[in-house]
């Protein structure tokens, strides 16, 4: 059922900078207005940004083991790897916001993809510190895509954001299974784990360059973040809100909060598996390149969830349901993993994916949903993503120290059953038909 807030078709929605509180200028404003007359470059930008938002992350999953061996990483260590993109995710978010407002949207994402580019080629430098330091870029680069996309799906497709959020995740979750599914074969034909994990910057490459002209509309005749006490003549946007209008306080807010937690809660399950399932599946007898195929399955699959629960959810009142339910097909593949994990992995993985893909598009529609604006969605998504990456970023080291004092995946597994539990609550409170008020 259609959320009876939603304003029709025909109105002309205004548009703001969704990471400010300020109008851009009318240069922007007509470059912008242009640019949504002619989608298609703003829709293969954003597709293009999209795959580049988790696959230099899951191409790492498969070749752990070769990338630990070579550095001689004990298995707390080794996890850092993925902590580390993870931590710098979290640390990086609130700075997007400022920086858009400073130079604009288009141009931050420009600048995002850039660094993420650079961080995936200084990763596969020759010392085990550029491994780590390559991993902080990478995670920066990444903060950056997350926090900014919701924003600007809120305001250049204000009447179909549920079903862009579903196109984007999409896009985010493909890229991710093609990098998982590619990363044994790409080490086989480039020579080692570093040819592998160096090929991805030519996906950040191509999008960078799709975004250079929207960038150089979009900045054409304005200068971001000057005064807004200068003429209208000479700056580059004026305040959208006026004095009557108070804005949410989003750390006193407990759906906030909730939006949050659910966030992190569920990028820690899934990051907890991009470092960890295909070392379950090997230590439990399978082969790499097996264990490989059976993890870019289940990432594959979460391209179902991720278009169907986003696109459900914009349909409906309430998610509650849908929280739950995404909750419980993680927990039931995770019980799956600590009873038979290799004989039925295929089921297992599939499971995980579908439940994975239905989170991870249920709280970035949520981050849409449950805000009345771009400039609020924008806020609750710096918030959301700074705190959730961070708590996410306990999760696979958490579970690696785990794995290492107790020798086995039957603690860390039963430790991510409770939270699959603790998910589904929060799940309950996130999902309600609630807007963050001031």
């Amino acid at each position: 059922m259609p959320r009876p807030h939603t304003p029709g078709p025909e109105a002309e929605p205004l548009l703001v900078d969704a990471e400010t509180d300020l109008r851009p200028t009318p240069e922007v404003t007509a470059a912008r207005r242009a640019l949504r007359a002619h989608p298609a470059l703003l829709l293969i930008g954003i597709v293009l940004a999209s795959l580049n938002m988790r696959a230099a992350l899951a191409g790492v999953s498969p070749l752990l083991g070769e990338i630990s061996g070579h550095f001689r990483l004990s298995a707390t260590t080794g996890s850092l790897v993925t902590t580390i993109p993870l931590i710098f995710m979290g640390l990086a978010s609130p700075f997007a916001p400022r920086l858009a407002r400073r130079w604009g949207t288009e141009a931050v994402l420009l600048s995002a993809l850039v660094l993420l580019l650079g961080g995936i080629l200084l990763r596969v430098a020759p010392p085990v510190m550029a491994l780590f330091a390559g991993g902080a870029l990478v995670g920066s680069g990444i903060a950056f895509l997350n926090v900014l996309m919701p924003g600007l799906v809120k305001r250049d497709f204000p009447h179909r954001a549920a079903g862009m959020t579903a196109l984007y995740t999409t896009s985010m979750i493909g890229g991710a299974t093609v990098s998982a599914a590619s990363a044994v074969p790409l080490e086989n034909a480039l020579g080692g784990w570093r040819g592998s994990l160096a090929s991805w910057s030519l996906l950040a490459a191509v999008a960078a360059l799709v975004w250079i002209p929207q960038t150089v509309l979009a900045r054409r005749g304005t200068r971001h973040g000057e005064p807004a006490a200068t003429s209208a003549a000479t700056s580059a946007a004026t305040p959208v809100r006026t004095t009557s209008r108070v804005e949410p306080r989003l750390g006193r807010s407990a759906l906030a909060w909730q939006v949050t937690l659910f966030m992190g809660l569920q990028s820690s399950i899934a990051y907890v598996c991009i470092a960890w399932m295909p070392t379950i599946f090997t230590d439990h007898g399978m082969s790499k390149s097996a264990a490989g195929l059976v993890f870019a399955f289940s990432t594959m699959l979460q391209m179902v969830g991720s278009f169907v629960v986003p696109t459900l959810a914009g349909r409906m009142r309430s998610q509650r349901t849908l929280a739950v339910a995404v909750a419980a097909l993680m927990g039931a593949g995770i019980a799956g993993l600590l009873v038979a994990p290799a004989a039925g992995a295929w089921v297992w993985a599939a499971l995980i994916g579908v439940g994975q893909g239905g989170s991870v598009g249920l709280a970035l529609t949520m981050m849409v949903l449950r805000t009345g604006d771009a400039h609020t969605s924008a806020r609750l998504s710096g918030m959301a993503q700074t705190w959730g990456y961070l708590l996410a970023a306990v999760g696979p080291l958490a579970l690696g120290v785990v794995h290492q004092t107790t020798g086995g995946w039957a603690l860390p597994l039963t430790l991510m059953l409770a939270v699959c539990g603790a998910l589904a609550l929060l799940g309950l409170g996130a999902g309600r038909d609630r807007r963050i008020r001031a």
